[in-house]
């Protein structure tokens, strides 16, 4: 089973995945699957007059890192880009490697170093008991957060077992 190890002050658990996530589409999928399955068994829930769902996306962020090399494969100049959706990452990368003039500017070819690049997105869930409680996915890493009670966690490290990619 996945081990999640809590984290001192407030009630939160991480489990650092053995290997990254590969691919953005890979990620993508882990993600959409999560929201649309369901596989938590998390329920509807009411806060401030608002209905929330059961499993929902409360913030994204992808990371592309880029380098520019000169005619002998040295490093000239590099850059970061950050992105709010997995479509913006995938057309923003495109853009930087098709952009011309910016790359006239750096007197380089751009490279896209996408092993190195950081996906993030944290969820809110509610549990059937009532908890809400966040999870948090990176590239290399599954957080579950905010909650009290440990058959919480205990429930995302089955998750993270079930699904593969994520062991």
């Amino acid at each position: 089973m996945a081990e999640f190890r809590p984290k001192p002050g407030s009630k939160s658990a991480c489990h650092n995945l053995k290997r990254p996530i590969a691919t953005i589409e890979e990620f993508d999928r882990i993600v959409q699957a999560l929201l649309l399955k369901n596989p938590l068994g998390c329920t509807s829930y009411r806060s401030a007059r608002k209905n929330h769902r059961p499993v929902e996306k409360v913030r994204e962020m992808y990371t592309a890192k880029f380098v520019y090399l000169n005619d002998k494969k040295k490093r000239i100049g590099a850059a970061i880009d950050m992105y709010d959706s997995v479509e913006g990452y995938q057309t923003g990368i495109a853009a930087v490697i098709s952009n011309v003039a910016n790359n006239l500017s750096h007197r380089g070819k751009v490279r896209h170093l996408s092993d190195d690049d950081l996906f993030s997105v944290t969820i809110r869930c509610c549990d059937p008991g009532g908890e809400v409680y966040s999870l948090s996915i990176a590239r290399s890493r599954v957080t579950v957060s905010s909650y009290t009670d440990n058959a919480i966690r205990k429930k995302v490290a089955e998750w993270v077992d079930s699904v593969p990619g994520l062991a």
